[in-house]
Order: structure tokens, then C-alpha cells, then sequence
């Protein structure tokens, strides 16, 4: 009876409206009393409760904004579908292939993620999902890849947000011929992670911190090739005759930060706040050290530092050519290690306070972060920071860019 009694409520639910249900309890039928009708109707209905509609996916779950991407939606008890909508907008056709599948080719649209709406024939909603819509083209760089690379960007959550955006992952800047990736907007723990056993006070405290806007950055340090091809001639110390070699793909260096600005002006590039390259460099991890294909997680382990950076134990003293460490979890390489990279903040200490797109100090030097060839493993840890001189420059301190989508 306690079976029955489950059963009653369930379909009493499902059909109560379809059937006038009364104030009895038992009367499934509207008729005013408890018999054998409610009971036929129970035993008629017997088995699961209907769960009622819904999404488990959408296939692709991004396309152009030009619209024309067929789609599959795939979920349950979709049979009722009558109309599909994306950000209020009337797809450009679809079929309820079956109860769990409909398909649809969708409209165009602005960049970014949508509702993608089903509604029965009375208008009433009966599921919804997200699709994003991305540009395929930037006007001021050439797309290399549109769609994250799961096997460089290996963390879903951070693939989602890239194809959420609506931005091509990978873009080669135009004017620089330096190749850019996509960072998604997010909140992260800006500062000294909890696994630094000896934080300096330029690290501390900890502060949560908001970016609202994704942005793009340089997938390695700007190189000395690039320098040379916008400015007509290489400052770095790096080449000969004080190195054996003449790749001009080291890290440029000795260069100020006003001279850098030289080198920024007209192209649309910019420095990075120095909360955006702190955002970049952890690429979703929470460590000392950003996570690299052996750590996906990141780690505090020095040893590992190596792996990811060139260092005073491994760099011989010299700056080595860009891209040769293991990328972090947004693809960048080199966010640790090899030269210091100017921000375009003014230093200053924390605060406790979170903050929403932090642009730093008012006064003072320029921020600089990262560490260097030369340096201590410490030194190439997310949190570390200094300031610098606006016009020295130094041997060890380089650059990458930064820009608005």
C-alpha cells in the first residue's frame, strides 16, 4: 500500500491538471470520489515518474556568428519541441528526430554564450542549454586557431570559458607578428599562495581579484626578432658578441619601459596589468608554480621549477631562445624564468580588499614579474614581484604583450 500511495501522488501530479483533480486526495479522476477509475489510472500510468524535459547537450556547443552551424540537441522527453530559439532568435530550421534528439541550424548572432531555448506549442519553455557564438575573424590579426586545443588547453572548465568568450584562442597580431591567446575572464587568489612557505611582503596579503574581460597575451616573451623587424635595431646583451649564437628568438632585454612604450605605439598592443599576467601565468592553478603537462595541478615544489623556467640552475648564466619550457595551462611559455616582464602597473603594496580589474599605483616604478636566468627558483613563482626604473635598463628584464579583443 505504501507502494500504491507513492504511485498515487506521482501520476496525481503528472494528470491532476489534465483530469480536474479534486480536494479528495485519492481522486485522480475529478469525479468526487475514490474507486476504480483512480486505480485504473494509477495502474495505467505505472513505473517511473515523467522527469520531464531536458538538456544534456548540445553538439557543437560553439559556432560562428554568421550562423549556419547545424546543431544536435540531445536530452530527454523532447518530443513536444514545436519551436528552437538562440538568444531569442528563431533558428533558421530544425526536426525532433526523436523523443532524446532534436536538430536544428542556427541563426546568426553576437559573440559569446546564449540561451538556446525549446518551447512546446502553446510557447511555453520546456528546456534550455548554452551555445556560444565565436568571431572567425579579428580585424587586426590573422586566426590561427579558432577553438582551444584540448590537448594544450587540457582544463574544461578553462576551454569552456575560452569558447564562452566568443574569441578565436590563438591570433597572430598583424602589425608584430607576435602570436597572441586567448585568456577568459575570471576571479582568482592574487598573491602569496597558501603552499609559499617564505613570502616576502610585496606578496602578501592574498586578495581575491575579478577580471571582467577576457584579453589576449603573448604566448611567449616578445623575442629580440620582433624587436628588431618593428624598431630597426636589437639592445639586448644577449647576442654577439657576448653570446655564441646569433638566434635572434632569445628574449629581447635592455630595453626600458618608456622604450617599450616606443615599441607598443600604434599597434594596439599593450602591457599587461600586472593582475592579468598573474591570472595568465597560474592558468587556472593555485600553486607557487603553474601546472605544466607532469603537474597539470601546478605544484610548490622548486625542483620541478626547471621544467617550466630558465633559471640560475639550468640557464647557464645566458638567456635561452623563447618557448622551449613546458607551457602552463593556457599554453604560455616562459611566464617564469628566462628575463623579467615589465607590467604596465606602478608598484604598490596590497590589499586586503578585493578589487575588480586592478590597474595599480598612481606613483612610483613600474611592476615587474617573473623572474630571471639568473635567479633563484623562488624568483619564478606566480606571486613574485618588484619594482623597477621607468628608463633603466637591464639585462634581465624583458617584455610580452597584451591586448583587448
Amino acid at each position: 500500500m505504501r507502494y500504491l500511495a507513492t504511485a498515487l501522488l506521482c501520476v496525481a501530479s503528472l494528470v491532476g491538471s489534465a483530469y480536474g483533480q479534486s480536494d479528495c486526495t485519492g481522486d485522480i479522476s475529478g469525479d468526487g470520489r475514490t474507486d476504480g477509475v483512480d486505480l485504473a489510472i494509477v495502474l495505467t500510468n505505472w513505473g517511473p515518474c515523467n522527469p520531464g524535459s531536458a538538456i544534456s547537450g548540445v553538439y557543437p556547443q560553439s559556432g560562428s556568428t554568421a550562423g549556419g552551424t547545424p546543431i544536435a540537441i540531445v536530452g530527454v522527453d523532447l518530443g513536444a519541441t514545436a519551436s528552437v530559439t538562440i538568444d531569442g532568435v528563431a533558428v533558421q530550421s530544425f526536426s525532433v528526430v526523436s523523443p532524446t534528439v532534436v536538430t536544428a541550424v542556427t541563426p546568426p548572432g553576437g559573440t559569446g554564450a546564449k540561451t538556446l531555448a525549446l518551447r512546446n506549442a502553446q510557447g511555453q519553455q520546456i528546456a534550455s542549454a548554452s551555445f556560444a557564438y565565436f568571431a572567425t575573424s579579428v580585424p587586426w590579426g590573422s586566426v590561427l586557431e579558432q577553438q582551444p586545443d584540448p590537448t594544450v588547453i587540457t582544463n574544461p572548465a578553462l576551454r569552456n570559458a575560452i569558447v564562452a568568450s566568443g574569441m578565436p584562442w590563438r591570433v597572430r597580431d598583424n602589425t608584430t607578428g607576435i602570436e597572441m591567446l586567448l585568456v577568459p575572464a575570471g576571479t582568482f587568489g592574487m598573491g602569496a599562495s597558501a603552499d609559499v612557505a617564505d613570502p616576502h611582503w610585496q606578496e602578501l596579503p592574498q586578495h581575491q581579484v575579478t577580471l571582467t574581460r577576457a584579453y589576449y597575451i603573448s604566448r611567449t616573451e616578445v623575442t629580440q626578432a620582433q624587436w628588431v623587424a618593428r624598431m630597426g635595431s636589437n639592445p639586448a646583451y644577449f647576442q654577439p658578441p657576448n653570446i655564441p649564437t646569433s638566434n635572434l628568438n632569445l628574449p629581447v632585454e635592455s630595453v626600458s619601459w618608456d622604450s617599450v612604450h616606443q615599441f607598443l605605439a600604434g599597434t594596439g598592443l599593450r602591457l599587461p596589468t600586472e593582475a592579468e599576467w598573474e591570472f595568465a601565468y597560474r592558468g587556472g592553478t593555485t600553486t607557487a608554480f603553474h601546472g605544466a603537462a607532469p603537474f597539470p595541478n601546478g605544484t610548490a615544489d622548486e625542483a620541478l621549477a626547471p621544467q617550466i623556467a630558465w633559471i640560475g640552475v639550468n640557464s647557464a648564466g645566458r638567456t635561452h631562445p623563447v618557448g622551449e619550457k613546458l607551457a602552463n595551462g593556457l599554453g604560455l611559455r616562459d611566464m617564469g624564468g628566462n628575463v623579467w616582464e615589465f607590467c604596465e602597473d606602478l608598484f604598490d603594496g596590497y590589499s586586503a580588499k578585493p578589487q575588480t580589474d586592478p590597474t595599480g599605483a598612481e606613483q612610483g616604478g613600474p611592476v615587474v614579474r617573473g623572474g630571471a636566468y639568473h635567479d633563484e627558483a623562488i624568483r619564478a613563482r606566480a606571486s613574485m614581484r618588484g619594482p623597477v626604473l621607468s628608463w633603466e635598463v637591464y639585462a634581465h628584464v624583458g617584455f610580452r604583450v597584451a591586448r583587448n579583443p
